[in-house]
């Protein structure tokens, strides 16, 4: 039998950059704990940064690959629906932003990581997209026919719109040439590093590594360098304390990454089972879960069909470990961000962890932490 005909009705997202905060209890945390108001003017800003890759991408390319550009908030909507939308949709390059904003970085560059970062959550997700066959898209490209061709022109293209971003940096003083190429090069070796682990898993893999020896293998990179991508930038153009700042800050944000391809692994389960592919859950239940865990788990890791609910039903005990994990290493990053000067209370890390799921992990989610 295929794999694909053994994958769950569960659509992955794309890594861990995915739109967050879906259900209306993630969303009301938002607005009782003031998340959303303090987040409000890097949402803006946010907002203005895609509008101006935007602009940039009508000039990249003719306009019959282009449709129109849909509609990103303006300050006076960030309170609205609509800017609860873009902050689902980008809430992390949103908080990374507040991030370098508390570090004390300048507001000139801090536009400049901005447009970066959005830039780089475009390529992930074109990228993604040809690695698990899906059609996600963060440019107004004209629908044409071929899902793996647009993720293709996706990727070439903000491969472009990533260096029109850094020339502007260039021209308005805010990097060298030098700066240019060694921004680039870090971005690269970076994503390449990242690329590796996903090349190694595209025919499955034939091994269970412990669950420590996954966290560190896998997650650090898959959640951690993954988020650490957004300090490419400022690693290269910041120096003195700064530069001491933003290490600091990045090690932090690479724990909340790691944290948060935990609670991945949780829900996209069933879809990493089917094929094959490293999921912490899947390590927890094959080294240290109950022997009836394990007796459901080794049929359906050599290919059978997986049942509805299993995670709930039959691996409650090893997925509620993994949560705990998952909180652990969060509220360690918040920690880490609260000495640097940031506003986040890390009190609300394991809400945050709960709460970054897609709208298909909730009734998990709510299962999983009854009781925790």
């Amino acid at each position: 039998m295929g794999t694909a005909l053994r994958y769950s009705s569960l659509d992955p997202e794309p890594m861990t950059l995915s739109p967050v905060f879906r259900s209306q209890l993630a969303v009301q945390l938002l607005a009782d704990e003031g998340v959303w108001d303090r987040l409000a003017p890097d949402m803006e800003a946010q907002a203005d940064g895609v509008r101006r890759v935007y602009a940039d991408f009508e000039s990249l390319i003719d306009e019959s690959f282009r449709t129109e550009s849909p509609h990103v908030p303006s300050s006076d909507e960030v309170a609205t629906t609509d800017g609860l939308h873009f902050l689902q949709e980008y809430f992390f390059l949103i908080l990374f932003r507040s991030i370098f904003g508390s570090l004390g970085v300048p507001s000139e560059r801090l536009q400049l990581y901005t447009e970066l970062n959005f830039c780089i959550k475009g390529t992930i997700t074109a990228a993604d997209n040809l690695f698990d066959d899906q059609a996600k898209s963060l440019l107004p490209l004209a629908d044409h026919s071929g899902a793996r061709f647009m993720s293709i022109l996706q990727l070439m293209s903000f491969e472009r719109l990533l260096r029109a971003v850094l020339d502007r940096g260039v021209d308005e003083s805010l990097l060298s040439a030098e700066d240019r190429v060694d921004v680039q090069r870090s971005l690269l070796n970076r994503m390449a590093s990242i690329g590796v682990l996903e090349g190694s898993e595209e025919g499955g893999v034939d091994s269970i590594p412990h669950p420590e020896v996954m966290v560190e293998a896998v997650h650090r990179v898959r959640g951690g360098a993954l988020f650490a991508l957004a300090f490419a930038a400022p690693a290269v153009l910041e120096s003195g304390e700064m530069a001491e700042r933003v290490t600091r800050a990045e090690a932090a944000i690479a724990r909340l990454g790691t944290a948060f391809q935990m609670v991945d692994d949780l829900i996209d389960f069933e879809f990493d089972v089917g094929r094959r592919t490293h999921n912490l859950l899947v390590a927890q239940v094959h080294h240290l879960g109950t022997e009836d865990e394990r007796a459901v788990l080794d049929p359906l890791w050599n290919g059978a069909p997986v049942p509805k609910g299993v995670v709930e039903e039959a691996f409650g005990a090893s997925a509620r470990a993994v949560l705990e994990r998952a909180y652990s290493e969060a509220r360690g990053a918040f920690e880490n961000l609260s000495e640097l000067g940031h506003w986040f209370d890390p009190r609300l890390s394991e809400e945050v962890v709960h709460a970054i799921v897609g709208l298909d992990g909730v009734a998990r989610m709510d299962i999983l932490t009854e009781g925790l």
